[in-house]
Order: C-alpha cells, then structure tokens, then sequence
C-alpha cells in the first residue's frame, strides 16, 4: 500500500482540512462535501484524513465491523456473543462513479436462495465503509440509482438488499466524504443536502505560494516515505488532538443563547428543514472541543453557519452557493446574549489554540495544497473566429441582454426507446422502471423475473427428481427482468445571436426560454451543450456537459449583431453531435434551434441552410425549433427550418408548459413521419 501525502503537510486549504478534522471528532456531523477547480488537494486531503483517525475496536471474524461493545443484532454474520476482539485502522472506502449496484450494497446469490432458502451475501462497499469514511470523488456524476441507495443507507444507517422477498439487512454508519467541480454539473438536492458541511477550495494565486505546493509535491514523488517521515510529529499532534476532542465531546455545553442564535440564523437565511439546525448545533459543539473548551462560543456558531448552511440556500442549479456575512453577523449580535455567552476563564479553561480552531497541531502553512495545481482559470467562453471572447463587444454587436425569469417549460422528448443513461426524459430500457418482459441474464443477474423464472423451470421438475416441496432451479432456468423507464438525453441548444435577434426585449425573452430549457434539462439529469451564430461563423460556447449552470453563464454574457450564418451554426452542432456519438454513443441527443429562421450572408445562405438541415433529418435527429419570429407580418421561416430538419416548431408561448397540451406527441409524431 502507497504511502499517503501527509495531512499536515497540506499547504493552506484551511476550510477544508477544519472540516474534515471537525467530523473526525464528531462523525455525527454528518460528512462533507468539497467543491472545487481540479488540482486543488481535494482527493490528497481526504485520503490522508484516514490516517488520523483513531482505530476502531470490531469483532474478530465479522465482514461488517460489528462494535464488539454494541454489536448489530441483525448482523448476517452474528450473533456475536462476546468474543474475541480485533483493533484496526479506519477504513476509507471508495466508491468508484462507475460501480454497479452489487459493488455499493452487495449481491445476493439469487439461485442458492430459491433452490436452497440460503442467505448467500457477498458485503459491498457499503458494509466495508461501516464506522469508517465512505469516498465519492466525482460525486455529481454518480448515477442516480447509486445515489438513491446513497440516500437511504445515509438516512437509516443500514443497507437492504432485497431480491424478489429474499432480504439481508446490516448496519452502515459512515462519514460520507464527496469531491466535485462544480464545471461537470451540481448534485441533486437530496443528495446535496445528505451532507453535513461544504466548502469550496481554489488554487492560490500567489506565485509563493504555488512554488511551496510545487517543492513539497515533488519532495513527496521522490520520496514518499522519507517525506512522510519528515511529518511524522505533526501528524502525530493532529491524531492526538482529535482523540483528546472526542473525550472532551461529551462534555461540551451548548447553552440556550446558542441554540437561539442557531434557530435565528437558519431562520434569517430560510433554509429548509431542519437539519441545517441540527448539523450547526453538532459542528459548533465539535468546534469547541477541538479548541479545547467545554462551552460553545459565538465564534463556534459563527463557523458552523459558513460551514453548514451555503449549500442549503440554493434555490435552482444557476444559484452560486455562499453566505452574507454581513447579514450572519447582524442575526448573531441580535440574538447574542449575555447569559449563555461564556468567555473562557483563564484559571480553568484551557488556553485555546491562539491561531483558531483550525490552525491547532498544524505546521505553519506557506502554499494553499498538496496537489500542484493546474493553473487553468475558467474561461467565460470560447474565443471566437475574430479573436474576440464571446462576451466581447465589437462592431455590430450590442451589449449582453439580461434574460427574462425562467418559466416551466413542456416536456420535449426524444421519440422511440433508448438504452442511454438514467434520466427522466426519453423512454428507455433501464436497471429500474415498469417490468416489460424478461429475458436470459448476460453476466451477473440483478433483477429476477420469478414468473418467467418458474415457468422455465416448471417443465422439468420430474427430470430433474424433484421429491419435496422446494423447486429445482438451475442457472439456465434464471429470467432477468426487462424494465423500461427514463433516460438522460443530450440537449443541444443552437442559438442564433445575430442581428435579427439582436431586439434587448426580445433577446431577454429568447434568453429566458433557453434559461427555462436549461432548468428542465437539469431537473432531467441531461447533458447539455451551446452552439451559437452569428457574424459569419458560428461556436462551440460550451461542449456537452453535465454542468447546466456553466451553460446559463456562456448564455448570460452572449452577445448578439452581424449577419445569420444559419448554415454553418446548424453544421457545427453536427459535427459536435458527431463527436459526441464516438464519447457516448448510448445517450440520444435532442437538438433544440432557437433562431427566426432567417439566414444571410455569403452565396445563397437560404439553400445552404436547407441542406445543411437535411442533414439532421437524414439520420433521425429528433430535433425542435423555437421560432422567435416577431411582429404583425410573419415570413414563417422557423416553420419551414423545422420541416426540412424533421422536427417541430413551437413559438415562445407555445414553449409554455400551461399552453399547450399536444407537444410531446407532436414532436415525436412528426419525427417518426420523418423516419
């Protein structure tokens, strides 16, 4: 096993290392998510925090880490009547974004159990991350099945596995620990909110600082263990820092004047529920036995709401998370009081850590992380073919148009049955869904059809000398059951940004659809890409991601003038459809034209559009054009795009989802007339 980068050695990154340290005292903090730019120490950070952790006591021989103290009566490995005992390290389990749903919950030897009444279970990821740290790095492109099952082992603290009325249940209690840049799209809010505290973490841009990163990354490549012997004391202090707060947890008072300013302050910043309550009052009680004290102070409340409460207070996936720290303070000093406002005494209260709650046991600190950062800044768009960035202002081009409030849009759809990722769009053949059917299993059996599975066996009991009441299954006889649901689709928006669209009100509106568009198709679990035209060449203003916010900001600073290069915005979403097909060939795409129709510039821009839209509708491409044509005298040249493109036209109002009842079945009708 490779030695891991030292927490301690971490340069800078305060918010996170206090974060993660914070549920190394107090687990039932409840987790903490990292957002961050690639690059910035997040992985390093959370895989070194394991080697801090105190060992944990379980019960020898157990594949579930039972607490020989407080063993799990349901333990499929139990019952565990004293015994034996062994101490071991934490384990940091790591849940691979790509895992099946066997690896996260375990499988069940579905065979043994019909033919034999056997509980044949093999433990999954979830049992090895019992009273340990469960590790999801990319976490906002877990899988939405995994997530769900997330969800509920975080919500019951224990993991059922059940196929077809066969159930095995054990206990899994973990720290969950997720990484994510926010550019690869955000967490669905369930899940989001699962987590204890968040914080956001960003390369440094002092060249002094990046220079110590650097020398200390590649002091620890040459020589891991040497440099970690280097840290060996540092980290030593940490560990018995964090063993000294957990015996001092339970002594720590959270006063009444406490618990107001916390109520107040969640209240004042109207997040949901309560667990945000719940999660302040336990970070604030760890904050005050990491400092060493045994009263909770204004401070500690302070940190917990910036640590607990920016991702509770985003409404819609284009709201940065953070915190008003003007207005946390003024809610504090209102509800402040002086009854339950201690202050420690210098005869009796240990002398807190004069650097903070987050700098004790640490090394002094010259660089911002352990990972050499890249460098990379996010870029607001594309350079365009003039050399100018998109959101730059030139000849012929006015201004950026704020867009109009986003309204519920219909629902578009891709027509015909997809086998792409989990979603809510299109009809697709999933994992989970309506039961269609059944068919033999290729590979490993996850969902059992038992009808189909006993009328394949049913023939041939007497051959094979059934002689009691148990049916005699044997693997051929297995069904797997085919189940239809909903997937993810590629949403393409080609948006025409040029002259003729170039009206402020009517640029806010159109801006405004697409906004909507965007808010749906992350509601859906879509994937998204830009292309716009205008001038005389068109861009990619974002290739396709899971980050829909990241497209609500290219669309924000686009600028609109010049001629409509109809043509060749229409070939360059082709061709990043092409591409796409060769990275995700299983996920459908759903291309969505917001233009007038009208096409100018170079020779004969009307016909070449109209070939150039042949294209699409030559190899099926379910596709919508959002005509923004406006004024008395309509040419209804979006119309006629849509029909050479094979797919539909809809107005802005008809994009309304209170307008009209028909579009879904219009859309696929007329794709399916095109096929």
């Amino acid at each position: 096993m490779s030695t891991p980068f030292p927490f301690t050695a971490v340069v800078g990154q305060d918010d996170l290392r206090l974060a993660l340290l914070l549920n190394a005292v107090s687990p039932a903090v409840g987790g903490v998510l990292v957002r961050g730019e690639k690059g910035t120490a997040k992985s390093t950070a959370v895989r070194a925090l394991s080697v801090l952790m105190p060992e944990v006591d379980v019960v020898a021989g157990c594949r579930f880490s039972c607490d020989p103290d407080a063993p799990d009566p349901a333990c499929p490995d139990g019952p565990h009547d004293g015994g034996p005992y062994v101490s071991r390290a934490a384990r940091t389990v790591e849940l691979p974004v790509g895992a099946s749903e066997d690896r996260l919950v375990g499988a069940l030897d579905i065979e043994r159990a019909l033919a034999e009444g056997v509980k044949a279970f093999e433990p999954g990821l979830l049992a090895d991350a019992h009273r340990g740290i469960l590790y999801v790095d990319e976490v906002n492109l877990l899988h939405d099945h995994l997530v769900d099952l997330l969800l509920d082992a975080a919500a019951m603290g224990a993991s059922y596995v059940e196929r077809e009325g066969v159930s095995v249940r054990h206990a899994a209690r973990f720290l969950l620990v997720g990484t994510m840049n926010p550019e690869e799209g955000e967490l669905r809010p369930q899940l989001l909110d699962r987590f204890g505290l968040t914080v956001e973490v960003a390369a440094s841009r002092e060249p002094d600082q990046r220079v110590e990163v650097v020398r200390r990354r590649l002091a620890y490549d040459d020589d891991p263990d040497g440099f970690a012997a280097r840290w060996a004391d540092e980290e030593s202090a940490v560990r018995a820092r964090i063993a000294a707060a957990r015996g001092l947890l339970p002594s720590v008072r959270l006063g009444d004047a406490a618990l107001r300013q916390i109520a107040a302050t969640c209240a004042a910043f109207e997040v949901d529920g309560m667990r945000a309550d719940i999660v302040m009052a336990r970070t604030a009680t760890a904050l005050a036995a990491w400092a060493g004290r045994t009263e909770v102070l204004p401070e500690d409340v302070r940190q917990a709401a910036l640590l607990a409460l920016p991702h509770r207070r985003r409404r819609n996936p284009f709201d940065a998370p953070g915190l008003d720290e003007d207005k946390l303070d003024e809610t504090l000093e209102e509800f402040g009081g002086s009854d339950d406002d201690p202050r420690p005494d210098p005869d009796t209260d240990p002398d807190p850590d004069p650097d903070g709650p987050g700098g004790g046991g640490q090394p002094p600190q010259d660089g911002p992380e352990g990972d050499a950062p890249t460098g990379d800044v996010p870029a607001q768009g594309e350079p365009s073919q003039d050399g100018r960035a998109p959101g730059a202002q030139g000849a012929g081009e006015q201004s950026p148009v704020r867009a109009a409030e986003p309204f519920r849009t219909k629902v578009l759809s891709v027509p015909g049955l997809g086998e792409g990722a989990a979603g809510r769009r299109s009809r697709a053949r999933t994992e989970h869904g309506r039961t269609t059917g059944s068919r033999r299993p290729r590979g490993t059996l996850t969902k059992l059809h038992l009808a189909a599975t006993v009328r394949a066996a049913a023939p041939h009991q007497r051959a094979r000398g059934r002689s009691g009441p148990g049916l005699v299954v044997r693997r051929d006889d297995l069904r797997q059951a085919t189940r239809e649901g909903r997937e993810g689709n590629l949403v393409l928006f080609v948006v025409d940004a040029s002259g003729s669209m170039a009206a402020r009100q009517r640029m806010g509106a159109v801006k405004g659809a697409v906004l909507s568009l965007l808010l749906d198709a992350y509601q859906r679990r879509d994937k998204v890409g830009l292309v716009t035209f205008r001038g005389s060449a068109a861009e990619v203003a974002l290739p396709p991601t899971s980050s829909v916010d990241a497209a609500a900001a290219r669309l924000e600073s686009l600028p609109t003038g010049g001629r409509t290069p109809l043509a060749a915005g229409l070939l360059r979403a082709h061709e990043v459809l092409r591409i796409e097909r060769l990275r995700d060939a299983a996920r459908r795409p759903l291309v969505v034209v917001v233009t007038d129709g009208r096409a100018t510039g170079g020779p004969e821009p009307v016909a070449l559009a109209g070939r150039a839209a042949r294209l699409f509708a030559a190899e099926q491409l379910a596709s919508v054009v959002v005509d923004c044509e406006a004024g008395p005298v309509r040419l209804g040249l979006a119309g006629r795009l849509a029909d050479e493109l094979g797919g539909t036209a809809v107005t802005l109002d008809e994009l309304r989802a209170d307008s009209i009842a028909g579009l879904v079945r219009d859309v696929q009708g007329t794709s399916r007339r095109a096929a």
